[in-house]
Order: structure tokens, then C-alpha cells, then sequence
């Protein structure tokens, strides 16, 4: 029993309770779902062990069989992510373009992010065909890899495409909030929260004017029925609704998302916004929405009044998806305001997103230089502090066990750590919930990464990140405006010298939406912490009621 056993609370690390989930008995009838799917609340992970790098993973249930490779070529690299790499493919016999995404098994280093894997096929599987939601097609795995083939999208994210335009009106912001409400509707009424409305996640389907926007990524989604309660903290800190970090929601959390999104597409930032992770959760929390600032006076009464609504902070009260599709705004949308919003709204969402883009390439730059050795170390670290052999790390053997490598850590701090740890919330850590924290949380905190990142940044190896070399980080494929990269650059420059040093690379990601949070195990477990302090610790000055 001293071995790496997984015990894993249901459907991806959720614990089993009042305020978990109501209904149990949720099945859906489609021939794409097999027993054992996350509806039934029943892990389907064989063996339930942690050490996934020790046998033969069986990820995806009803591959397409055979080779991939006999079927497609794959080409260029189109985008990377925490897991996987997509990249354009093409059918061999109808030279018919795809888009695969290709999930290294080693990056599948615990049982939570097989779960992820699994659902997010069974979900894309479940979902109906809808001209808003990207075409999935099929699914492979081999030994080394599983294989999503879907719809390509080549028309670009939802704000650079925003940006490119020299017009922008709330008409447009109508259109986009009207599709995206589209998807929500659909994922609703087929029994599934998104849990991860964000820009990043919508792509156009092609360059044209009249190209449709699609939602592509399913990846934090989950299944539910009428009913239903959630306390998994899953989700993007700045589209993240005030339920989440309380730990008690529903599928009213997509409609806070979508007004976030809107919210941005009108006025150029976020409507919750600081320095830090946790003073942009208290800002959630509290609920103050400034709709003051420029272009807030030119905008209509009507937008005003709904981004207000799904702003709620109350789940119950928040203006439900059927009641923003029916609003005059939404339907009368093409007879809208088509008056400009200002060159600062357009330039506020690029410098938004750009920035964002460029945190994101730091996390792949360090998630790919995490050895596996340092994986089979935070298994043995285990074996030893578990004196009992039972499978479980209590508190007084976490803590006798950093005391014995000689690390002495204070209770309090301890506690979080458990608390951050602890996905199904049992009071005490398995083995997988150590190697999660140990991986997502120690690797990420550590500076030495951030120097191999600005190395990677700084091609020429002077010691700064200069204009170009950052115009070249954020350019990927096309073409950036040099002044919003002098802008991103004035703010990262903090002593004005015209480049990045390290120590300004340092405090840029740590400040302003935490880097780290692209990381989806580190999120998880931050913001469990987060939740645990905010609601317990009458300090934080956020009403718990």
C-alpha cells in the first residue's frame, strides 16, 4: 500500500458532498458515451493508480482503429497548449485539411489530467453538430500519443481579429456576444457547463468577413443535470464568477464569463482587475463594475443594462442565456450603434491580449523543461513520508516528512499547502495529490525556470529583451503594430531604458494576472487555497455570507 494509489474523489477531484452535487442518477442516452462516463459520477480510470508512467495508458474509450498515420499527414505546428501541440493535417486520400491535436502521454502525468483528456473527448463526442462550436471528427491513441482530429479554423482569435479592424462599433460587440450566448445555449441544453469561456478559447473558422466564430476548447468542461452543484475551482481568474471561488455553482457561471467577455469587447479591459491573483478574486467577490470610464458614456443604456445583469453577483437572480437572446439589444443587434468606440478600446484589447500571449509562451517554455526523474523523486519523497504504508499523507506525516529532508515549514503554512493539495477534499493527500502539488507548484515557483524562459526570449544573448525580440515572441504567423509592443514594452520597462531585464521580466510575471495560472493543475490548487483563505479569514475584509 506504500506505492503511488490513487483515490481520487469522483469525476476529476471533486469530493463527494452536500454541496458537491445534488443529483447522482444522470445518464445520458447517446451511443458516444459508454458506461462509466463522468455523468455517472464513476471514475473510469483503470487501476486507479497515480503512476501513470509505469504501464500502458489507455486514455480516450473508442478510438478510431488503426494507425493515424495511415489515414493523415500532419504539417505545420497551428498552436500549444499546457498538454498538446495542434497542428494543420490532412486526410490522404481526399487531401481534405484538419486540424489534430496531439496529446503527449508524457504530459499526462497524473490521473486528473487523464480525466481532463477523457472528458473533453466524451463531451466534444456528446455535443451536437452547431455552426458556433468547432466539428470534432475522431480520435486516435497510440502508445506515445493521443490524436483529436477536428474542424481547422484559420481566421484567427476572436481580439486579433477585433484589432485588425479600424472600425470598431457595439454593433460588432453584439454579433460576438450573440454567438458566444449561442454556444452557452447549446451546451446547456445537451447537459454540460463550459467552465472556461474566455477570447482564447473562440477562433474564426477563416479569413472572410462573414466567417463564423467557433468555440475549441473543451478541456475544463463537465458534464450536469437541472439540479446540480459543483465545487471543483476550475477556470480563468478573470472570467471566473464570485460562486466558483465560493465553491458552489452551476451553469450560471457561463453567463458571468460572457458578460467578463463583453465587458472587455466595450471598453477595452477586464471589469476585475489588480496586481495579484487574490486581489482580483476579492475584486470578483465584491462586485464593484466601474462603467464610468471612456467609452462607458457612449455606450447604449441597453448594453449597459446587460452586462449589469450577468454581472450579478447572485447565480439566482443573473439574467439567464434565454433572456440576453431575447433582450432588444441582442435582437435588434444589426439596427445597433455603429458609432466607432475609439482607437484606445482596440488598442487596450490587443495590449490585453498580446501581454496574456506572451505570459503563455513563458509557461510552455518552462513546462517543457520538467525531467521525469523529478517525477519518480516526488514518488520516492512519498513512500518515505508515508510512515504507515496506507496510501495517505496525513498532516503530521507531510510535516514530519519535510522536517526529516530538512525542510521545517509553519503550520499555518502547512495547512494551506494540504488544502491547496487536496482535490477530494478528504483531509489527507495520496500519492497523486503530492505529485500534483510537488510538480505544478514547487517547478513553477522556482526563479531558475524564469531564467531559462528569458534565455529563450533573449536571442542574442545580451541580457535584456529588446523591441525586436519581443515584436518576434508576440508576432507568431502575422504581423503585430509596433506601438502596442512599445506599449507593452513601456510597461514591462520599468527603469526606461528601451529593453527587458531580468529582474523587469521577473516582476512582469508576477504581476498583473499571475503567469503561472495558464497552468491548469497550478490554477486548480491556487485557487483552492485561495478559496479556503478568503472564506475562512475574516482579515481578507470579503463578507463570507
Amino acid at each position: 500500500m506504500g506505492s503511488c494509489v490513487s483515490t481520487q474523489g469522483k469525476h476529476g477531484g471533486r469530493k463527494k458532498s452536500k454541496d458537491h452535487h445534488i443529483n447522482t442518477k444522470h445518464k445520458i442516452n447517446d451511443q458516444n458515451h459508454e458506461p462509466n462516463t463522468p455523468t455517472t459520477r464513476r471514475s473510469s480510470v483503470t487501476g486507479r493508480r497515480s503512476s501513470v508512467t509505469s504501464r500502458q495508458l489507455n486514455v480516450v474509450t473508442n478510438p478510431s482503429p488503426g494507425n493515424i498515420f495511415d489515414k493523415y499527414e500532419l504539417g505545420k505546428e497551428l498552436g500549444r497548449g499546457e498538454f498538446g501541440v495542434t497542428h494543420r493535417c490532412v486526410e490522404l486520400k481526399t487531401g481534405e485539411a484538419f486540424a489534430c491535436k496531439k496529446i503527449a502521454k508524457t504530459k499526462l502525468r497524473t490521473e486528473i489530467d487523464i480525466q481532463d483528456v477523457r472528458r473533453e473527448v466524451q463531451i466534444m463526442r456528446h455535443l451536437p453538430e452547431h455552426p458556433n462550436i468547432v466539428a470534432f471528427r475522431e480520435a486516435y491513441e497510440d502508445r506515445d500519443a493521443v490524436y483529436l482530429v477536428m474542424e481547422l479554423c484559420e481566421g484567427g482569435e476572436l481580439f486579433d481579429r477585433i484589432v485588425a479592424k479600424g472600425h470598431y462599433t457595439e454593433r460588432a460587440a453584439a454579433n460576438v456576444a450573440k454567438t458566444i450566448l449561442e454556444v452557452c445555449k447549446v451546451c446547456h441544453e445537451h447537459g454540460v457547463i463550459h467552465r472556461d469561456l474566455k477570447p482564447e478559447n473562440f477562433l474564426f473558422a477563416d479569413g472572410s468577413e462573414a466567417a463564423s466564430l467557433k468555440a475549441i476548447d473543451f478541456g475544463l468542461s463537465t458534464f450536469y443535470v437541472n439540479g446540480d452543484r459543483f465545487n471543483e475551482i476550475v477556470g480563468s481568474p478573470y472570467y471566473m464568477a464570485p460562486e466558483v471561488l465560493r465553491r458552489n455553482y452551476g451553469p450560471e457561471i457561463d453567463i458571468w464569463s460572457t458578460g467578463v467577455i463583453l465587458y472587455i469587447l466595450l471598453c477595452g479591459v477586464p471589469p476585475f482587475w489588480a496586481e495579484t491573483e487574490e486581489a482580483i478574486a476579492q475584486a470578483i467577490i465584491r462586485g464593484n463594475v466601474d462603467f464610468t470610464r471612456d467609452p462607458w458614456p457612449k455606450v447604449s443604456e441597453e448594453a449597459k443594462y446587460l452586462v449589469k445583469r450577468m454581472l450579478d453577483p447572485n447565480p439566482f437572480s443573473r439574467i439567464t442565456v434565454q433572456e440576453v437572446l431575447d433582450h432588444s439589444w441582442i435582437q435588434n443587434r444589426e439596427h445597433g450603434k455603429n458609432v466607432s468606440l475609439g482607437d484606445q478600446v482596440r488598442s487596450r484589447i490587443k495590449q490585453f491580449s498580446l501581454m496574456n500571449r506572451f505570459k503563455k509562451k513563458v509557461l510552455r517554455v518552462v513546462a517543457d523543461n520538467l525531467p521525469d526523474e523529478q517525477i519518480d523523486g516526488f514518488r520516492k519523497m512519498f513512500d518515505m513520508m508515508d510512515k504507515d504504508k496506507n496510501g495517505h499523507l496525513t498532516f503530521e506525516e507531510l510535516k514530519d516528512g519535510f522536517a526529516e529532508i530538512g525542510n521545517v515549514i509553519p503550520d499555518p503554512d502547512l495547512q494551506m499547502l494540504m488544502d491547496a493539495a487536496d482535490f477530494d477534499g478528504n483531509g489527507t493527500l495520496n500519492c497523486e495529490e503530492f505529485i500534483t502539488m510537488s510538480v505544478h507548484m514547487r517547478r513553477l515557483g522556482n526563479d531558475e525556470h524564469l531564467t531559462e524562459a528569458f534565455n529563450f526570449f533573449d536571442k542574442n544573448k545580451s541580457g535584456y529583451v529588446e523591441f525586436d525580440e519581443l515584436k518576434d515572441a508576440l508576432s507568431d504567423n502575422g504581423s503585430t503594430d509596433d506601438q502596442v509592443i512599445r506599449d507593452i514594452l513601456n510597461d514591462v520597462d520599468l527603469d526606461k531604458d528601451g529593453r527587458v531585464s531580468f529582474e523587469e521580466f521577473k516582476a512582469m510575471m508576477k504581476t498583473g494576472g499571475d503567469w503561472k495560472m495558464a497552468s491548469r493543475q497550478y490554477s486548480k490548487a491556487f485557487l483552492n487555497a485561495l478559496s479556503f483563505r478568503m472564506f475562512k479569514d475574516k482579515s481578507t475584509g470579503v463578507a463570507t455570507n
